[in-house]
């Protein structure tokens, strides 16, 4: 199965574009800066899979010098329209990152491995990132949990698609955002949390932080199953010294 982006359009580009955080998304964003504070040092972040610049603003925001990479062309142009003054990359294909050695303290990742294939793409593109962290730095690996893709969301559904409860990870799910007004489904890749955590020990990597935000009822949207049920993951990770690599 080959690497894909599913935003990779012009209409699915434009669409993405308008979105920032609402309903289901507010979630995933929420807890974020509060994480962020509590275990970041240093100030050069890169926002890996950026798409049309969400989350690369968002970095911003929070007073990080923030590099958006994506292998979208027609996202990234939506993003520098977006945020002229930002720092934005063609992303290759097979997801190396062109930057030295430790160059970010953060490393963002909001979605990108919901359609990242295969353990071994998966720790191609994470053995590069850890060699772009500085030691100290932290990765925030944002995802899709699998149960997003059983239940109906303020921000999605699919209910159109049963067969998604017989995927299993590292299987092709579909949802529909209805937060967009484009009602094409969007293919994912379903991954769970024990497949994760492999390939995190695979490249060097341990999770200092878990995180599954769930919805409060004073909170200004219609939950749907979001008080109950979280529909997504944030990992926290830390690099692993060689010599903890070496002896596991």
């Amino acid at each position: 199965m080959k690497s894909f982006n599913v935003y990779e359009d012009a209409q699915r580009a434009a669409t993405y574009a308008k979105l920032e955080f609402p309903g289901t998304y507010y979630l995933a964003y929420r807890d974020l800066p509060k994480i962020i504070g509590d275990h970041v040092k240093g100030r050069k972040a890169l926002d890996f899979g950026c798409g049309t610049g969400r989350s690369t603003r968002f970095l911003k925001a929070l007073g990080f010098e923030a590099t958006g990479v994506d292998i979208s062309a027609e996202m990234l142009a939506i993003a520098r329209q977006m945020d002229p003054p930002g720092d934005y990359t063609l992303n290759s294909a097979s997801g190396f990152v062109e930057f030295a050695d430790e160059s970010f303290d953060l490393i963002l990742s909001a979605f990108t491995f919901d359609n990242i294939p295969t353990r071994e793409k998966k720790i191609q593109i994470f053995r590069n990132l850890r060699r772009v962290l500085q030691t100290d730095g932290k990765i925030v690996n944002l995802v899709s949990s699998p149960d997003i893709y059983l239940h109906e969301w303020v921000s999605f559904s699919t209910k159109d698609f049963p067969e998604n409860k017989n995927a299993r990870s590292g299987d092709k799910v579909q949802i529909i955002i209805t937060d967009t007004a484009d009602p094409r489904p969007v293919v994912d890749i379903v991954w769970s949390d024990e497949a994760y955590r492999d390939v995190y020990a695979a490249v060097g990597l341990e999770i200092a932080l878990m995180h599954k935000p769930l919805a409060r009822d004073d909170e200004p949207y219609p939950w749907v199953n979001e008080t109950k049920i979280a529909p997504w993951v944030i990992y926290l990770l830390n690099k692993v010294s060689p010599s903890q690599t070496r002896s596991q």
